[in-house]
């Protein structure tokens, strides 16, 4: 399972350099996607945007990029010796401090840390448990952080920072509902897993006879689960979820092995995810989608990328149009203000700024 599942959300495609589609909510804002050039040829799944200008990418190959002008140049900021690892997951703090996940069985799932923008880096935590195999992470405030790995003796594992990243603890699993035969997450985009408010965070599954949402409160110690009614299955289930505030969230997924179908593809939650309503299919994304993100300048503004396109959706996941055929894997907006942005990453070195206009 876990080698079809690496495999599968390892492989490439086609990056269409001409991304705009001409759809759009009339009257609405249009979308495209301004490619930068990076100068690689690695897959990168793991994103953070800072800002407009600040953006830290991950990926196959070991690399790590990072860009301080809005994509016009990438600085190659890779870990030495880590040309082996698969760097899924980047929560960059700012231009200076980053925090990077590889995935893989055993000790290919590492944590590293940078605080001089990636000049050099610390190895903070290294998986030791051959059954472990670690997807995402993120982090609250105050340097708080989870990193999810797949189950372990029939339950999700948790390892927790509250040092922004420096250590990490193993958390005890008494406080982890039993996990379902078949299931696990995706270390797809970075975001199977998410934080909110406080010690507040979620994650998702797929691979078993139904999709689930996990939540915690107390920063991962006891979590409580949700049905959804999204596909599941040995290539589907829910892929990236997307939170505004404690309540208000999107989850997006389908099936990798289907990209260009919207195979129960989508939801969302009113009520922090006790509860998910289905989107209908006349009304989702266009096919599989990996990566989701609410955008920083709209509280009901969502963007979803995957294999076959992009869609965005205005009215909090409720109805979604594609605005872009490309190719992309993860999305993730920062900033404030005038200095917020929105990037999206992908495959054969592919990295974008969101462009907005009327």
């Amino acid at each position: 399972m876990r080698i079809l599942r690496v495999a599968a959300v390892a492989a490439g495609g086609l990056l269409v350099l001409s991304q705009l589609v001409p759809a759009q909510a009339t009257g609405g804002p249009s979308y495209r996607w301004d490619v930068t050039p990076t100068g690689s040829t690695a897959q990168f799944r793991g994103l953070s945007a800072v800002s407009k200008d600040v953006a830290w990418v991950g990926g196959t190959q070991g690399q790590v990029l990072r860009t301080v002008d809005g994509g016009r140049h990438w600085q190659n900021v890779s870990p030495a010796g880590a040309e082996a690892l698969q760097f899924r997951d980047v929560q960059a703090f700012d231009a200076q401090r980053a925090v990077i996940l590889s995935i893989g069985p055993g000790t290919d799932s590492r944590v590293y840390r940078t605080v001089n923008a990636g000049k050099t880096w610390t190895e903070t935590f290294r998986n030791t448990d051959a059954n472990a195999f670690y997807d995402c992470m993120a982090f609250n405030g105050g340097g708080h952080g989870l990193a999810l790995s797949d189950p372990v003796d029939g339950k999700f594992r948790i390892a927790a920072t509250s040092n922004g990243g420096k250590s990490w603890k193993v958390q005890p699993n008494d406080g982890m509902p039993a996990a379902l035969p078949g299931e696990f997450a995706f270390a797809a985009s970075g975001t199977c897993l998410v934080a909110g408010p406080g010690r507040t965070a979620w994650f998702a599954t797929g691979g078993g006879d139904r999709p689930r949402v996990f939540r915690t409160f107390d920063g991962g110690r006891h979590w409580t689960v949700a049905d959804s009614p999204m596909a599941s299955g040995e290539a589907a289930g829910i892929f990236s979820l997307a939170f505004r505030g404690p309540l208000f969230g999107v989850a997006v997924g389908g099936d990798f092995l289907k990209p260009t179908e919207a195979v129960k593809a989508a939801s969302v939650t009113y009520d922090g995810g006790r509860t998910w309503k289905l989107v209908p299919p006349d009304k989702a994304p266009k096919g599989y989608r990996s990566g989701s993100t609410f955008v920083p300048w709209s509280l009901s503004t969502v963007v979803a990328v995957g294999p076959s396109g992009s869609d965005v959706s205005t009215d909090g996941g409720r109805s979604w149009k594609q605005f872009s055929d490309g190719n992309f894997d993860s999305v993730e907006c920062g900033g404030h203000g005038r200095q917020a942005g929105c990037w999206a990453s992908g495959a054969k070195g592919a990295v974008a700024r969101l462009a907005v206009g009327r």
